[in-house]
């Protein structure tokens, strides 16, 4: 039985095993200096709307969080996020033990980040006995599965810009966003103005890899050193380049993600039919966070099929969907939890 725990557990999509497959035939120049990462860069480029330049592959989704945040900050400066943001909840403190400055977090509005509760933070700028905000970060889709609109991130940008800031989006599922709002990615993100982004790939079928893309050109021109100084220079990169050019140039990020957020759906309303209603967020991606009884919600997690999280002083259930979850995989979870 396929695990809803995450998509991080989900395997590879047989496109990108093609791919990695093709690219392991001859040898090439080392540390992005090879064909496949360059026509990667474009691809990712071509999606976002910027230069190819502005692109750089690293390992893993926190290495891509800790550098692109780091590289806009030095040490007396701080870093504005939620009070539930991956990285200052579930990164294990690398942002701050690379960086040497701090994250100040604000409360969440349904998982996400409120211009107005920015208030207290941005009224010490200026003041030299407190760090001053620098970075703001935002994560689409949020930890409990909501999104943001083009909208909101855009008067978030808006807000960070007008206050000497800039604005970073940590993407791990934001084609799962994309999809869900209808909206290309050049639209969400550079045509919002966000500054540096996080995109990801890992958790929508790829093996390994994430993407920095900066649109502001100051981080940009540190990036390259930033990323070799953070241990997340891959020396035999063309097998990221591999994967992504797979990954942009035939949609599959779309594709997987769509699937993704269908299936979440389609268990939403069958978690409903059998009498599952107390959603901790609505669904508007590929994560489905709902209380169920505890004596269901224990054999789940011995299981391994689920997470439980802590919201509101209240634990629920989250079922995360994958890019090769079906709806077999649906009815074998449903059925299992009526048999409990």
């Amino acid at each position: 039985m396929k695990s809803f725990l995450s998509d991080n557990a989900s395997g590879v999509h047989s496109k990108i095993m093609e791919a990695l497959f093709q690219a392991n035939s001859e040898h090439a120049s080392a540390y992005g200096e090879d064909p496949l990462t360059q026509q990667a860069r474009e691809a990712v480029a071509s999606t976002f709307g910027c230069a190819a330049d502005l692109v750089h592959f690293v390992i893993n989704g926190t290495g891509a969080n800790v550098l692109c945040n780091a590289s806009g900050l030095r040490s007396f400066e701080s870093l504005v996020t939620t009070d539930i943001a991956h990285i200052n909840g579930t990164e294990t403190g690398s942002f701050e033990n690379f960086s040497g400055s701090r994250i100040v977090t604000v409360p969440h509005v349904h998982g996400k980040l409120a211009i107005q509760k920015l208030d207290e933070i941005f009224s010490h700028s200026g003041d030299i006995h407190h760090s001053q905000p620098r970075m703001i970060s935002i994560s689409q889709l949020t930890e409990i599965g909501t999104l943001y609109t083009k909208e909101e991130i855009k008067g978030i940008a808006d807000f960070a810009h007008d206050n000497g800031c800039l604005l970073h989006v940590d993407g791990a599922r934001i084609s799962n966003a994309a999809v869900s709002l209808g909206i290309s990615l050049r639209e969400m993100i550079a045509d919002t103005e966000v500054d540096v982004l996080s995109f990801g790939g890992t958790k929508n079928g790829l093996m390994f890899g994430e993407a920095i893309i900066c649109f502001n050109k100051d981080l940009n021109s540190r990036m390259p050193f930033m990323v070799k100084h953070g241990n997340q220079l891959l020396s035999k990169m063309r097998f990221t380049g591999a994967q992504f050019i797979a990954y942009m140039n035939e949609d599959l990020w779309k594709e997987n993600a769509g699937n993704a957020n269908a299936m979440a759906e389609i268990l939403k309303k069958a978690l409903m039919e059998i009498g599952y209603i107390d959603f901790c967020a609505d669904v508007q991606g590929n994560i489905v966070i709902v209380t169920l009884p505890k004596n269901v919600l224990k054999v789940l997690l011995e299981k391994e099929l689920v997470h439980d999280v802590l919201y509101n002083n209240q634990t629920y259930c989250r079922f995360v969907t994958s890019f090769d979850t079906t709806e077999a995989d649906i009815s074998d979870l449903i059925n299992t939890i009526k048999k409990i």
